[in-house]
Formats: structure tokens, sequence, C-alpha cells
């Protein structure tokens, strides 16, 4: 099998997948939305808390946590349609390999992802005046903790019975892990016990790395993003792990 064939197959897939997305926008468009009008009640709260800049600091990380991890819906969807709409038998019967098939839908789900991220942080930097001295290590942040929402949400796709079940997971699992995490409510406020358990939660690196990103901690950053990596890949390696039988084809979910 010649390595051109296997990206023809996944360039296909990642047309169809895009088309699937853009041809039902609303809930990629809600995630775009809510999220800024979030952020614009929540930074006075913060910034009448905190002070100006470490408000506007605190409203723009927590609001990208949370919602970036409330839209894992989009991420495992993307898998769990395929098996609602019992096309997932006809996937299963062509050639495609399991790794092929994630990563023809993860393409314009990352896409998603990032862009929703990138979008909370442009309406932070030219609305609310949210410094960003170094742009290259927050973009690194981005990009790290959209891989590992990526690979969270195929692995709740894979592992889901219904659209009830992803739905939630991604609700409760996205506002535990955000709040674990210190993305709504600094960890110094709240219990102790909260701080001890917060590393288990992707979410409380995601919030360490913006910030250290935002205040141009290099070291840090570079930290952050092996250990949200080595979630991604753990996770990654499940789901495909999940998909793949004893031969190496796709088995039915």
């Amino acid at each position: 099998m010649q390595p051109s064939d296997s990206v023809r197959r996944i360039g296909v897939l990642i047309r169809h997948n895009l088309l699937l997305m853009l041809g039902e926008p609303g809930p990629l468009l809600s995630r775009m939305i809510l999220p800024l009008v979030f952020l614009t009640l929540l930074r006075p709260l913060y910034a009448a808390a905190q002070g100006g800049a470490a408000g506007t600091e605190q409203a723009v990380v927590g609001t990208l946590v949370t919602f970036s991890l409330l839209a894992l819906s989009i991420s495992g969807s993307a898998i769990l349609t395929e098996r609602l709409g019992r096309t997932w038998d006809r996937l299963r019967g062509t050639a495609l390999r399991p790794a092929e098939i994630l990563v023809g839908k993860a393409v314009p789900v990352f896409g998603a992802l990032l862009a929703q991220q990138l979008l909370v942080v442009g309406f932070g930097v030219y609305v609310l005046d949210l410094r960003v001295p170094q742009p290259p290590l927050l973009l690194g942040i981005l990009l790290c903790w959209s891989c590992t929402l990526l690979a969270l949400g195929a692995l709740l796709g894979v592992l889901v019975r219904g659209m009830g079940e992803l739905s939630a997971a991604y609700d409760i699992g996205g506002m535990l892990l955000s709040s674990l995490g210190g993305a709504l409510v600094p960890l110094g406020e709240l219990p102790h016990w909260v701080a001890v358990v917060a590393p288990a939660s992707p979410g409380y690196w995601a919030v360490n790395g913006l910030r250290a990103a935002l205040a141009g901690e290099a070291r840090t950053v570079a930290e952050v993003c092996g250990v949200l990596l080595a979630v991604a890949l753990a996770c990654g390696t499940l789901a495909v792990g999940r998909l793949r039988g004893r031969s190496g084809r796709l088995v039915a979910l």
C-alpha cells in the first residue's frame, strides 16, 4: 500500500467531514458566540475583584478553558453520528484504517477548536485590552490544548452509546475539569483538597499554561505543552485501540 493512497483517502474524509460540519453550523456557532457573551459578562466581576489587567486575564483564561472543554461535543459527535446514523458499518467495509478515520475526522474538528480559542483570545486582545507579550508562546499552548481536546473528544465518541451520554459527559465532565483546574475560580480561593487533586485535570495544565504564556514564561509553557501532548497521546491511543480489532480492521461499535 502506497503512502499516497492513505493521503488520498484521508483527504476525501477531511472534505466530507468538513461539509458535514458546515452543513449543520448551529452547534459550531453556539460554541463560538456563547464564550464571547460569557466573557463580556464575567470580566467586570473579575476586574472588580482582582484589578483591571489581572481580572481580564482571569476572565479570558477561565472562559477559554471552560468553553473549549464544553466543545468536546464537536469532537465526540463527529464519531458518534457515524455510529447512530448507521454509516459506521459502511466505513468498516472500506479500505480505511482506524487511524485514517480518526485523522480524517480530526482535522476539521481541530480547526474548529483552535478557531474557538483564537476567537476568545482575539476578543480579549482587541476589545478587553488583554496583553500578550509573546504570541508564539500562547499559540503553542493553544495548539497543544487543541490536540488534548481532540483526543479526549475522540475517546468519548468511541465509548459512549448515545447523544444523551455524550451530552452528560461533556457537560458534567467539562465543568468539573475546568472547575478543578481553577478556570472559573482561582485555586487559592477554593478548599485545599481541590488544589491537591487539581493536577489530575487537563484543565489545570491548560490554565497554568495560558497564564505562563501571558506572563512570557517559556520554560513553564514547554513543561505544560509536554503534559498536554502526553494526555493527547494517551487518549488518542486508547481511541484507536477501541476502534481496532485483532485483525487491525475497524470493529463494530
